[in-house]
């Protein structure tokens, strides 16, 4: 039995839920989200609550509950929270700078990086080796967060790059000449 999948999704008060056949609608304070469920699973709204219900228990529908489950839970926490993930630059010479939606990053490349975020994507620069993407879709601002760290990746032996904060970098100890 999954443990995910079973358990109910509270709807908070201000949130409006809508099934239209496997299409499911989560409209919130701070936007709405629409995603696409897989045609086996079963959604059932009860009250304030909404549970996520598997037709056998075959392999393939018990990895669908709890995903399902999770999705259409993040989906909840996106119009009510938000989420918003935050880089940080190390390097000589990297920083940022926003130019009205555009974000432009100087890498050490021979030209800067411009960055113009999705829509439903905000980027903000509080400092200049510094970034957060906020947004309602988790989905998004995570792949928005990465497509930026795979533009210049932490490399072990300086610590140079984009990472994550909190994200901690093995440094591997340079070689040394004898």
């Amino acid at each position: 039995m999954s443990r995910i999948g079973t358990k109910p999704i509270k709807i908070p008060k201000g949130v409006a839920v809508t099934l239209e056949g496997n299409t499911i609608t989560v409209k919130g304070p701070k936007g709405t989200l629409k995603r696409a469920l897989h045609p086996d699973m079963k959604v059932e709204i009860e009250g304030d609550e909404l549970r996520v219900k598997r037709p056998t228990d075959e392999r393939l529908h018990r990895a669908l509950h709890g995903l399902t489950r999770t999705l259409i839970s993040n989906m909840i926490t996106g119009v009510t929270e938000g989420y918003e993930k935050a880089l940080e630059m190390s390097g000589v010479g990297y920083r940022a700078s926003k130019t009205g939606d555009k974000v432009v990053l100087n890498l050490g490349f021979a030209k800067p990086c411009e960055i113009v975020p999705p829509s439903g994507i905000q980027i903000e620069v509080p400092t200049p080796t510094s970034l957060v993407i906020r947004g309602i879709d988790k989905e998004l601002v995570g792949q928005v967060a990465a497509n930026i760290r795979k533009l210049r990746p932490p490399e072990p032996y300086q610590g140079t790059g984009i990472k994550y904060v909190g994200e901690k970098i093995r440094r591997k100890v340079a070689k040394s000449a004898k």
